[in-house]
């Protein structure tokens, strides 16, 4: 089947959603894309068989930087001298390296992917949980564009800690430059930086700096168009959202938009389009330093990519336990 473009989903009931090509029953959104004849290609891609972990340690980002997910609590105990066993308290299951279920951001016009409604995505639902992504596998072609090495090689100044918006152009030069080119069902890992130096930091460091300032893809309807357009089926990036951080100018404020009475202000953000109108898998907070060191040291930056979220019923989010095999 064919798959429109962005811009003829412009016709699409809600504007702009893939609720109608993927079917009103579907809860695996963009990772549609990843078919069987495109995964059976990426194993192609294994060249020497080294393999990168993409997960931070689950305690790595603790606290958390929005401080609205606590620390875990990590209990061994033993029922006898020669066994061990263990059970964690407190796990926020996105208080690190993360996949986004597509239950996780709503559009407060059109609701949650695929029409579910605010009321209806309560504590006793299961729609839209991670686990249908666990249950199929997500596997296939995955492409790492490496923003600062590309801004070095041009020469531009670069602060990871700062809001540097991607637009699509910065996309396809630095596709252009890395000679890579996508073929679909790719999945696109965007290394910022980010994580690399907010982890470089002490303690104290991290308290006095803001943390929401970071480089990430435009609040810009054609980034929606290019991860649509080239069937994107996940982006993960190396920051805490994606998309660039705080929002300065976007296309995607709404006359529904108001303050929220807790938690991480979402209006204008790229989360609401591309995960309830497209149905993007995103992942957060993913490790691709060392990744991105044997991309640069070869040039070669496609490689087989697996992700295997938990197989929680209902989750809304998951460490990805993703790996790069090259």
């Amino acid at each position: 089947m064919r798959t429109p473009t962005y811009d003829e989903l412009a016709s699409a009931t809600p504007p702009h959603s893939s609720w109608e090509h993927f079917g009103r029953n579907d809860q695996l959104g963009t990772v549609n894309f990843l078919t069987p004849e495109r995964v059976a290609a990426a194993a192609a891609l294994v060249r020497t068989g080294r393999r990168f972990g993409l997960d931070h340690p689950i305690t790595a980002f603790e606290p958390y930087p929005t401080g609205t997910r606590h620390p875990l609590a990590h209990t061994v105990f033993a029922n006898n001298e020669w066994h061990r066993d263990d059970h964690v308290d407190s796990f926020y299951l996105q208080a690190s390296s993360q996949i986004d279920a597509l239950r996780h951001i709503g559009h407060p016009e059109h609701g949650f992917y695929n029409g579910l409604a605010s009321a209806d995505n309560d504590e006793s639902s299961t729609t839209l949980g991670v686990h249908a992504w666990a249950e199929v596998g997500i596997a296939g072609r995955g492409v790492l564009l490496d923003v600062p090495r590309h801004f070095a090689r041009q020469g531009l100044p670069y602060d990871a800690s700062a809001t540097i918006p991607l637009d699509a152009r910065m996309l396809d030069e630095i596709a252009e430059a890395q000679q890579v080119a996508f073929r679909g069902g790719d999945m696109l890992l965007l290394r910022t930086g980010w994580a690399e130096q907010y982890l470089a930091k002490s303690p104290a460091e991290r308290a006095a700096t803001p943390w929401r300032r970071s480089p990430g893809l435009a609040q810009r309807e054609e980034i929606l168009r290019w991860l649509w357009d080239h069937e994107i089926a996940l982006v993960a990036a190396d920051n805490l959202a994606v998309e660039a951080d705080p929002v300065i100018d976007s296309d995607f404020r709404s006359a529904a938009d108001a303050p929220p009475p807790r938690g991480v202000d979402h209006s204008g953000m790229l989360h609401r389009p591309l995960i309830a109108l497209l149905g993007m898998a995103l992942g957060e907070l993913w490790r691709l330093d060392e990744l991105a060191d044997a991309c640069a040291a070869d040039g070669v930056y496609d490689f087989l990519l697996t992700c295997k979220p938990l197989n929680l019923p209902g989750g809304v989010g998951s460490p990805p336990n993703a790996i790069a095999i090259r």
